[in-house]
């Protein structure tokens, strides 16, 4: 830490330890690391006429908060990844579907990238990739039986294609990818089982702003006004206030989109869409959160600049997809 993170230099007229200390002594000079350290004083002129008084600077004692990532970097890749998602969504909804399926296979790699670094672990990923594909378009195309079909078939690949490496660890390694394809391409499956309605572009659009706005309120709510920790030993960021910020921004922007969004939904159901998918949301990024702890990182990757890696953004998207999957059903049906 350099001297000048202290705060703004000294004031005209400002009377420095070395000055008071007199003429420098010969030799070598050990560096005085409290001297170093000591912050900026503020001059206070003495009524009486006598020497001025030193006091400490409030400003450079005060901490200050930090955002904690690249806000600019962030917004930036935010701003792009949403362009994307737009045009695919309502031009032409087959090549959303090929995104969900890159987030998904990219997901897979870095997860997958992550345990063998940090664990060991040898996760199949040839057939969870192509079964993780498969689950986006059976769901699609052959509702939640296909989905189903290809969760079946995906897991049944990963046993048979450990097969072919020796037998240590075997029983941990197709446990892990058993695992892997429920948590990435499983989940994601909902997504693509929204879309097959046919006001499908707008559920996902919905499911989409119901997250990103949660996300949002707990940032800013908590940045501004957290004091209170969420869950300490897994995530010290979060606060409280955070969370109650998402669930506030989330149900006004539920209420909204059940309105003017969805066909035969109603605001009040909107309320409930929106607790529903802060408060999923949120244990979503907890539960990723206790992962990356697990695994002794920080984030899953550095794909998207200002958001690390496509697992650090799908984190809360992918359990909150079948809880909104779950509650239009419920409320509009799935058509």
């Amino acid at each position: 830490m350099n001297e000048s993170s202290w705060g703004p230099p000294p004031a005209a007229g400002y009377v420095g330890r070395t000055e008071q200390a007199g003429p420098a002594p010969a030799g070598p000079v050990r560096e005085n690391r409290h001297a170093a350290q000591t912050p900026p004083m503020s001059i206070v002129p003495d009524p009486g006429g006598g020497e001025p008084e030193q006091r400490p600077d409030r400003a450079a004692r005060r901490p200050r908060k930090r955002a904690g990532r690249n806000l600019r970097a962030a917004v930036a890749v935010g701003l792009g990844l949403g362009a994307v998602v737009l045009v695919s969504l309502f031009v032409y909804k087959p090549a959303f579907l090929g995104v969900i399926a890159v987030a998904v296979v990219v997901g897979l790699w870095e997860l997958s990238s992550r345990l063998a670094d940090r664990k060991g672990i040898r996760v199949p990923l040839p057939p969870l990739a192509v079964g993780g594909a498969a689950m986006v378009m059976a769901g699609y195309l052959r509702g939640a039986e296909g989905a189903w079909v290809a969760v079946a078939l995906t897991a049944l690949a990963v046993l048979v294609w450990r097969m072919a490496a020796p037998p240590e660890n075997y029983l941990r390694d197709v446990t892990a990818g058993v695992f892997v394809a429920f948590y990435v391409p499983f989940l994601a499956t909902f997504v693509a089982l929204m879309l097959a309605a046919d006001d499908g572009s707008w559920r996902v659009l919905t499911f989409l702003l119901l997250t990103v706005v949660s996300d949002t309120g707990a940032y800013a709510v908590g940045w501004r006004l957290g004091r209170r920790k969420l869950a300490p030993r897994i995530s010290p960021g979060k606060t409280r206030e955070g969370l109650a910020g998402a669930v506030v921004f989330a149900m006004a922007a539920g209420a909204l989109c059940m309105h003017f969004l969805i066909d035969g939904g109603t605001w009040w159901q909107g309320l409930l869409l929106g607790l529903g998918a802060a408060v999923s949301a949120t244990l979503g990024d907890l539960g990723e959160s206790m992962i990356k702890r697990d695994l002794g990182i920080k984030d899953m990757g550095t794909l998207l600049p200002g958001h690390g890696g496509i697992m650090d953004r799908l984190d809360s998207l992918l359990p909150t997809a079948p809880v909104v999957w779950l509650l239009f059903l419920a409320f509009v049906g799935a058509e």
